[in-house]
């Protein structure tokens, strides 16, 4: 077959080291006769060549000379790998979703926008992502940065036209002649890279911003729907598992050997922020492995030659609400100061398909004040929606922060573990996150959560509470609701801060040691069991608060794991990758045989039970070895029977509660009152009977993945259990797809006498189709398996390994 255009592609797979590149390099050198007249031009050739190295599970090694040649060689493999997933983001940040998917349908599978109406998204990204939104952000990006996003669109659009000469060959791709697939421009990638910024505010709220209208809902001061404080509880995105672990154990741990970490996110295993793994080197000037959003060209969660790091989900608030008093003449008019003041409108056009196909065009108001855009909480809360009185709005920290990807960039370039400190200090620009870094040389370990955060102290807070705001703070205490109808209210604005209305990073907590730094997405005030960090302002988080079951599981580990008395960083990262793994289950370690003893007692038995189910049950349970392995009996039992006792509230549940002098205990004692225990056991029970679940099924018979035409069976449950290891399914499924949110990309890295050491997994694979029963298997068979795979780094391993290929992309 011959080769695609524009790439010199499959001389001989799995070659000898350098014979390929030599075979490349020998296409562009000119005939010995024509040497002279055409030499400059056939070295130039040479030195703007792309090279692409695939390692065993498809991971792609791109190696370039300069930043935009870099960014093609990004952009062709993602387009490669993931063609028909970027291509629907990129509508989707355009907002043109109505016009192509149907305006009252929603994406099927979840990302951080959510799966909103399109018509939604659509007014949403046309409104708020808009040209002068990218172009502001674009004008504040580094060279560097502007040229690797011109270089994706390039590499992407090279694929997209290979692919569309050759149908046949990637048929697969179903998108492939839809009209909605197109090529792209730096814009695109600059659009998508501001977008993300957004997920911990504007798109927290984006049904209620762009479908807010004055005057729908009777005023009403009963705070405390439901509805609105479920979604609240999620710091991050549509789902709660979202979220992370991440340990970095010191040379206290290491004895004296330097310092290891362990990143474990728990993320997308499908749409377009899943992760995507990547080795990117630009000679003398930058080796960095690791992963990032699809259609980012930078790696975001990694390591290279000098530092490691990983994020969990940050508990802080990125935005803020404000009560706006509304002028009793006009709804569309607030009082600031006793000055009645118009809000902003804006008209916003989308275009949508009708029944036949044609498009038309539906326009929308939308409305914003000096305090950020009007939403209307209303359909959830009527306290809290338009009315003749009073409106919200709300502001995102983030609308403003344009430095997140130049933040990254330079992280991807930092020379040790000092210098990432100081970028992180000196941007203040994570968006949502906490960060856990270690370097090369060097026993000590990181911990911050030195981001994008509101300017809003606890005094600033408590002087201008809206009349709304004690009751808002019973169900959400860390959102600042602020009175709007005093200019003095908005954020503060502080000249040491590199970003207006954020707060300076020496105001924001993070900790540096020698034995071990952790977070499971709890407060950021216990990074460390023995030096808790307190007297931050109140939207950073509760401190002195009780952790969730997978956070005392994690400290508990990293503790030890530092007890356990490693001789050296590469046994405590042995350790580390077992321990991620091994998926046990908290809250049975700690609370079964107390549960067991209440719900199976001769007592605990409700009446209405079925007496042979039940007495099964209980003794399918007392055999467990309360883990969640892959043939474990009784995990599956134990996940429904926990579910339904998390429905009982905490002060009901355990007979001790919280003490910040035991945090990694207590809660404890489950003692749910009036039976709760048997009535929850046998809520249990039907809740698998009704799905034909044996009870005493095993974890990997329905706990598994699709992917290559075979079945992988997963291990680990979803982190309300106390799961370390997470794998939780799409509500209502047991299988994991596309839609799951579970382990994604895990790292344990250290540095050694030869460099850095790394061993990764990316569970859901390289490929779109991977986790669809399609494509890719090979990533998700090794992560079935428990087989972490030793990162190719240097330049040996790479020419070492047993899947090796390559392609060299011409200028």
């Amino acid at each position: 077959m011959p080769a695609e255009p524009a790439i010199a592609r499959g001389w001989g797979r799995r070659c000898a080291s350098g014979a390929v590149l030599i075979a490349a390099l020998s296409l562009l050198m000119p005939h010995p006769a024509r040497a002279r007249e055409v030499s400059d031009e056939a070295m130039t050739a040479v030195a703007r060549s792309i090279e692409i190295r695939r390692t065993t599970d498809d991971i792609p090694h791109i190696r370039a000379n300069g930043w935009r040649d870099l960014g093609i060689g990004i952009g062709y493999v993602q387009a490669q790998d993931a063609l028909c997933t970027l291509a629907e983001s990129f509508v989707t940040n355009e907002g043109r979703r109505s016009l192509f998917f149907g305006a009252e349908q929603r994406p099927s599978v979840d990302s951080n926008v959510g799966r909103p109406k399109n018509i939604d998204s659509d007014f949403f990204f046309r409104a708020f992502v808009d040209d002068a939104a990218v172009a502001r952000f674009q004008a504040e990006q580094p060279r560097e940065l502007n040229d690797l996003a011109e270089g994706f669109a390039q590499g992407y659009n090279r694929w997209l036209r290979e692919a569309q000469a050759h149908p046949r060959r990637h048929a697969h791709r179903a998108c492939l002649g839809k009209k909605w697939v197109r090529e792209i421009s730096a814009q695109d990638i600059h659009r998508r890279m501001y977008a993300s910024h957004l997920t911990a505010g504007y798109l927290q709220f984006l049904p209620d911003i762009v479908n807010a209208s004055p005057g729908r809902v009777q005023a009403s001061d009963a705070v405390g729907s439901q509805e609105l404080r479920v979604r609240l509880a999620n710091n991050l995105g549509p789902r709660v598992e979202l979220g992370s672990n991440v340990i970095a154990w010191g040379q206290r741990a290491t004895g004296g050997d330097g310092a290891v970490l362990l990143g474990n996110p728990h993320w997308y295993w499908g749409g377009p922020d899943r992760f995507y793994q990547m080795h990117l080197t630009i000679p003398g000037k930058l080796n960095v492995a690791g992963v990032g959003f699809l259609g980012v060209p930078l790696v975001m969660i990694g390591f290279n030659e000098h530092v490691a790091w990983s994020h969990t989900v940050s508990s802080a608030r990125r935005f803020g609400l404000f009560q706006l008093e509304l002028d009793p003449s006009d709804p569309r008019r607030y009082l600031v100061d006793g000055v009645s003041e118009p809000m902003q409108s804006r008209t916003v056009t989308v275009d949508v398909a009708d029944e036949g196909g044609q498009a038309r065009q539906v326009s929308r108001t939308l409305y914003t004040s000096r305090f950020g855009p009007v939403v209307d909480l209303g359909r959830m809360d009527p306290a809290l929606g338009w009315s003749a009185q009073r409106a919200l709005a709300v502001r995102d920290v983030n609308a403003d922060n344009q430095r997140v990807y130049r933040n990254f960039l330079r992280w991807n370039l930092a020379g040790s573990l000092d210098e990432f400190i100081a970028i992180q200090r000196k941007e203040a620009a994570m968006p949502w996150v906490n960060t856990v870094a270690i370097g090369k040389g060097d026993g000590r370990v990181w911990y911050a959560d030195i981001g994008a955060v509101p300017d809003v102290p606890d005094d600033h807070r408590q002087a201008c509470n809206a009349p709304l705001a004690g009751a808002f703070a019973k169900f959400d205490p860390r959102t600042p609701f602020l009175d709007g109808s005093r200019s003095a209210c908005i954020w503060h604005v502080d000249r040491e801060a590199v970003q207006s209305g954020a707060m300076p990073a020496e105001r924001l907590p993070s900790l540096l040691r020698e034995d071990y730094v952790a977070n499971m997405n709890d407060s950021y005030w216990l990074a460390n069991v023995d030096q808790p960090l307190d007297g931050f302002p109140s939207l950073l988080g509760a401190a002195q608060s009780a952790l969730h079951h997978r956070g005392r599981l994690g400290h508990q580990i990293a503790i030890d794991l530092l007890q356990r008395g490693a001789r050296s960083s590469k046994e405590l990262g042995r350790w580390a990758m077992q321990e991620a793994l091994r998926s046990r289950a908290y809250s049975a370690e700690q609370f079964k045989l107390t549960l067991l003893d209440q719900a199976c007692s001769r007592v605990g038995v409700p009446a209405s039970a079925g007496r042979d189910a039940y007495t099964k049950a209980c003794g399918v349970l007392r055999a467990w070895g309360s883990t969640g392995e892959a043939g474990d009996r009784g995990a599956l039992l134990w996940d429904a029977f926990w579910d339904e006792l998390e429905k009982i509230p905490e002060g009901k549940l355990y007979r001790t509660s919280f003490s910040i002098d035991a945090p990694l205990s207590t809660p404890a004692v489950p003692m749910p009152s009036e039976g709760g225990a048997g009535k929850a056991l046998t809520s249990a029970i039907a809740a698998l009977s009704a799905k034909g679940i044996p009870l005493d099924a095993a974890t990997g018979s329905q706990r598994y993945v699709r992917s290559g035409g075979r079945r992988w069976p997963i291990y680990g449950g979803c982190g309300g259990a106390g799961y370390f290891t997470v794998a939780c399914p799409e509500d209502g499924k047991d299988v994991l797809d596309a839609n799951a949110v579970s382990n994604s990309y895990l790292q344990v890295v250290r540095f050694g006498e030869k460099g850095v050491e790394a061993h990764t997994l990316l569970a859901h694979g390289q490929d779109e189709l991977a986790v669809s029963n399609g494509r890719g298997s090979a990533p998700v068979a090794r992560y079935s398996r428990k087989a972490w795979l030793r990162f190719p780094f240097n330049e040996a391993d790479i020419q070492r390994d047993p899947q090796l290929t390559r392609a060299v992309l011409r200028p």
